[in-house]
């Protein structure tokens, strides 16, 4: 599936906030993780929601797609600068961009671009709800009526794809009872360091197709081809009685 990484908006709500990274955001070689990329992400996104005070009890956002590219990553100890924005709606679901650069804000210095959507579902039934009332008004001028499409586009793994269980932790589960969207990412950079050890990842794509609960058994399949330049691209599911979860393709150098 083409996504498209639109620039800044002229006008509209840009949220920003800067972090550092600590001790347990980074991998062996002091570089932030790829699962704490995600997070990062997630969490500036649930920052500028509560920060415009664009929340509602009758529904919670969940994570349907993200992609992200990597052109550097931090390191353990440096301050970062995350920027994000609403870009595109559709009827039940928002897109935002959100940029991770060096906290000196200088334009050369971007870390990272994320483009995800989230979909706003009613929490007791999982279904998809309308956007809350205060929505458009907040975030509608940066979305600048740029309609955007909730549908997913990963392949299904192939019969001969290498799988394993993956074990659950309770540190997996977050305040909505089932594994957190950034914790999946440890699955796959688990893959990572077995298949292509010592690569640095450029690209990354993840898709939500439904949430792992507590006590289901889950399977990690995964496999990888070779890329054009000498880059290669892991896919890895996670999967719940045979049927697709969550899913990744990432590319390495």
């Amino acid at each position: 599936m083409s996504v498209e990484f639109v620039a800044r908006p002229p006008r509209g709500r840009m949220y920003s906030t800067t972090r550092r990274v600590h001790a347990g955001d980074v991998d062996g070689s002091a570089r932030l993780r790829l699962q704490a990329l995600a997070h990062f992400f997630q969490d500036v996104a649930t920052d500028d929601v509560a920060d415009a005070g664009v929340t509602s009890r009758a529904g919670v956002w969940m994570m349907r797609r993200v992609e992200v590219e990597v052109f550097d990553l931090p390191r353990f100890g440096d301050e970062v600068t995350l920027d994000t924005f609403a870009s595109g709606t559709g009827p039940r679901w928002a897109e935002r961009r959100t940029t991770m650069r060096r906290a000196d804000g200088v334009l050369a210095g971007i870390l990272a671009e994320g483009v995800a959507v989230w979909v706003f579902v009613d929490p007791v039934r999982g279904r998809p709800l309308s956007l809350p009332a205060e929505f458009d008004a907040v975030y509608g001028p940066s979305a600048e009526g740029r309609r955007i499409s909730g549908r997913l586009g990963h392949p299904k793994p192939h019969a001969e794809a290498t799988n394993r269980l993956w074990p659950l932790r309770e540190c997996d589960f977050d305040v909505l009872d089932h594994v957190n969207n950034a914790r999946y990412l440890e699955a796959v950079e688990d893959e990572l360091a077995a298949r292509v050890p010592g690569q640095r990842v450029v690209r990354a794509s993840v898709e939500y197709r439904g949430a792992v609960e507590r006590g289901e058994a889950v399977t990690l399949v995964s496999e990888q081809r070779a890329l054009d330049g000498g880059a290669t691209e892991l896919a890895a599911w996670l999967l719940v009685a045979g049927v697709v979860r969550v899913s990744a393709l990432v590319t390495t150098v």
